[in-house]
């Protein structure tokens, strides 16, 4: 595995070959602990490309504080919602609101879901449904975080407290609370030595169970820790519990002497070895952050002013402590880190995306496979259960784009995932398939993926008019609205799905 790695640094047909076979761990950790931290770099991009992995860069947003206002918490939301940005929901915290108000904590999680369209992410659940904790906990004002660098325990020397009887008093919503949500997220450093910090594993094994019965997307939580038997630990029970994301916690829970080059590292096997091609962290210092990103991260989860997740990325020790509203400071992180890009992603980009989705339908998109890759990742089994992509009216559905193709050769502009899907329903009544896209990259992938899976035959073509000349029919096979537009400008007949 390790000649293998070491060659997908530089090489195309070595990361391909290496994101079609079944993987081993300890394997991938081992072999990407012996690169170098510039050699680690390039291949964490590498495994962000289309279609090895997911290749958006976004920020998911904790909007909400046990000590919140309901009316803020709404408009924290509102916020997010209106940039385009996931919200993650800390079920303590939406509970202890409800609470001050007289409500359930699942009448908030409502609220909020009815008020905005971008998916929900719920965190802190467990087997009794919304986690509920003591104020010392609620209101902690990031001790470990701030000290830094290397967790041994909380400075407050607490333990993982939890108020049970609040929880079981609404336990009964607990489904609920899952049907409202479009991804959960479940924590696995109980089983890398943080015992201290997470609920037991059997909570995790419940929730997840859960989320897999509603069709949600599943998140699980591990540490860098020691950077190596604790990482391999993590990715093995993340992966056994059947996580689609994997997310991973730098900070004070990096005990490595190398911090940078540990969390670096972790994020690039987390890279080949994330089901759903997702990875993010939901705590890094700055200097993880940015090296996270370099490494192929997508996303990182932070927060408005009092949620935890405000300090818990971006900030060095000495800085982070709660208060801090560390959305802005990601968003400009991310812009440094790559400049000119127009990211993180934002709600058009969002809808672009779901429009893709549901033209794919639910039974389409990941963890179904074309070929040889799932279509999509695990984004777009997520953005299934939000609103926005309820609230999306097609222009043509997927029946209807297959039944205006006239011909027995048709052009596909666009090479993405859209087209995969377009080409596999179009396969039983077509001889040619082209593919156009001036990606060649997309292209390459694309045509030689499909190849293998179809019947018809799949002809790849760079330049837009030629492929339009060569075909019987051709379809702009693509929901971004710019590059709808360009194709048009090539090729003004073809049919447009957006």
């Amino acid at each position: 595995m390790y000649d293998l790695i070491k060659s997908a640094v530089h090489d195309d047909d070595a990361a391909i070959e290496i994101s079609k076979m079944d993987k081993d761990v300890t394997s991938v950790v081992d072999a990407i602990s012996e690169l170098t931290l510039e050699e680690t770099m390039k291949l964490g991009m590498q495994f962000k490309r289309f279609p090895l992995g997911c290749d958006l860069t976004e920020v998911v947003a904790g909007t909400c504080a046990s000590d919140l206002e309901l009316m803020d918490l709404l408009g924290n939301c509102r916020l997010a919602d209106m940039i385009g940005a996931p919200i993650h929901i800390c079920a303590y915290a939406f509970s202890d609101i409800a609470e001050k108000f007289g409500m359930r904590g699942v009448e908030v999680m409502q609220r909020v879901h009815e008020i905005v369209d971008v998916p929900l992410d719920l965190d802190h659940f467990g087997e009794n449904g919304a986690m509920r904790l003591p104020k010392n906990i609620s209101g902690c004002g990031g001790e470990c975080y701030n000290k830094g660098p290397a967790f041994t325990e909380c400075p407050r020397g607490r333990i993982h407290e939890r108020l049970i009887d609040k929880e079981l008093a609404e336990k009964d919503d607990k489904e609920e609370w899952v049907k409202l949500s479009s991804s959960v997220a479940v924590n696995v450093t109980c089983e890398q030595t943080g015992d201290g910090h997470a609920a037991p594993l059997r909570e995790a094994e419940d929730i997840a169970q859960l989320a897999k019965k509603y069709g949600r997307g599943l998140e699980s939580i591990m540490f860098v820790g020691d950077g190596y038997d604790e990482v391999i630990t993590g990715f093995e029970k993340s992966i056994e519990i059947g996580a689609d994301v994997i997310v991973v916690e730098g900070g004070p829970f990096n005990r490595c002497e190398n911090t940078t080059e540990a969390f670096a590292k972790t994020i690039a096997a987390a890279r080949i070895l994330s089901p759903g091609k997702v990875v993010a962290t939901n705590g890094a210092y700055e200097h993880e952050v940015r090296a996270g990103l370099r490494s192929g991260l997508n996303m990182v989860i932070t927060g408005f002013p009092k949620n935890h997740h405000g300090y818990m990325c971006g900030y060095e020790p000495g800085t982070a402590r709660r208060g801090k509203f560390g959305l802005p400071r990601i968003i400009q992180i991310i812009n440094e880190e790559f400049p000119n890009r127009g990211l993180p992603v934002q709600k058009q980009d969002l809808l672009s995306l779901a429009t893709a989705v549901k033209i794919a339908g639910p039974d389409y998109v990941y963890p179904r496979k074309i070929g040889s890759y799932h279509v999509g990742d695990a984004h777009w089994a997520t953005l299934v259960n939000s609103r926005m992509y309820q609230n999306i009216q097609l222009k043509h559905t997927l029946d209807d784009i297959v039944a205006l193709a006239d011909g027995t050769t048709i052009a596909l502009h666009g090479g993405r995932f859209i087209s995969w899907v377009i080409a596999n329903e179009l396969d039983k009544y077509v001889d040619e398939i082209i593919i156009s896209d001036v990606d060649e990259w997309v292209l390459k992938n694309t045509v030689n993926n499909l190849q293998d899976a179809l019947n018809a035959t799949i002809i790849a073509e760079k330049d837009d008019d030629v492929a339009a000349k060569s075909a019987d029919f051709s379809i702009a096979s693509s929901t971004m609205i710019p590059v709808k537009e360009n194709i048009l400008k090539k090729v003004p007949n073809a049919l447009t799905i957006v």
